[in-house]
């Protein structure tokens, strides 16, 4: 099995080493690279080309947000671009939407725990985003407030890919019906609840929590976790 190959670009010395020796203690990541600034991080990435770069939001020579951005625009629509996890301290309603409007995959807080770090880097890996549970009330209160710009800033990268003829969420998700157990996971995803946290609040493996996960996207014509979970509470299927 391939291992997740991760490049770390922060300035904090202390912190760059707690993380790699945070993500090192498991054999299934790889640490390939660090970086302590955004120019240094750029040419690392180019040469190294990660599957994730965590890329700290405060760094010293350009904001990690408009770093995201570049990022995203040199890999325009190669599959195997790199996917970015927005690490910070800022955990404001702009600094969330503006990484997410610039493209970042996931967005993690610095105090979070080491297995939710760890969840991170592999949800993040397989292709699906990865939200701090602090940071996912922000999201999806700002669903709630103002959906047409949440909707836009997670799925910006996306946005080719959506069906043509001007439908709306609403339209696209009524042909289809979730299950019961569709709707409580879904209502965990909502709640910004990682796999293994649904499967252990439902009483399922984590292997049937990704079956569900799979088939809701299907459903919902959505991307990934948080365009369900925005696509969900527009039409009403959660709460």
């Amino acid at each position: 099995m391939s291992k997740i190959r991760v490049a770390l670009i922060e300035d904090h010395d202390l912190t760059r080493v707690s993380i790699r020796t945070a993500l090192q203690q498991k054999g299934e990541i790889e640490v390939v690279g660090e970086a302590p600034n955004a120019a240094e991080g750029l040419k690392l990435l180019s040469l190294v080309h990660p599957d994730v770069a965590i890329v700290d939001i405060g760094l010293p020579d350009k904001d990690g947000i408009e770093l995201t951005r570049e990022i995203k625009s040199e890999a325009g629509n190669d599959e195997t671009r790199t996917r970015v996890l927005i690490l910070t301290l800022r955990d404001s309603k702009e600094a969330v939407l503006a990484a997410f409007a610039a493209g970042a995959d996931s967005y993690c807080m610095k105090d979070v725990k080491y297995d939710n770090l760890l969840e991170a880097v592999r949800v993040t890996y397989n292709g699906n985003a990865w939200i701090d549970p602090a940071i996912a009330r922000i999201v999806l209160q700002q669903a709630k407030t103002n959906p047409t710009k949440i909707d836009a800033t997670t799925s910006e990268a996306n946005a080719a890919s959506e069906p043509s003829g001007g439908q709306t969420d609403e339209q696209m998700i009524d042909p289809y019906t979730l299950t019961e157990r569709e709707l409580e996971v879904l209502q965990l995803i909502v709640e910004g609840c990682s796999n293994a946290v649904i499967a252990e609040r439902l009483y399922i493996t984590v292997g049937t929590v990704k079956t569900h996960v799979r088939n809701i996207l299907n459903k919902l014509c959505a991307d990934d976790r948080t365009q369900a979970a925005v696509r969900a509470l527009r039409s009403g299927l959660v709460g």
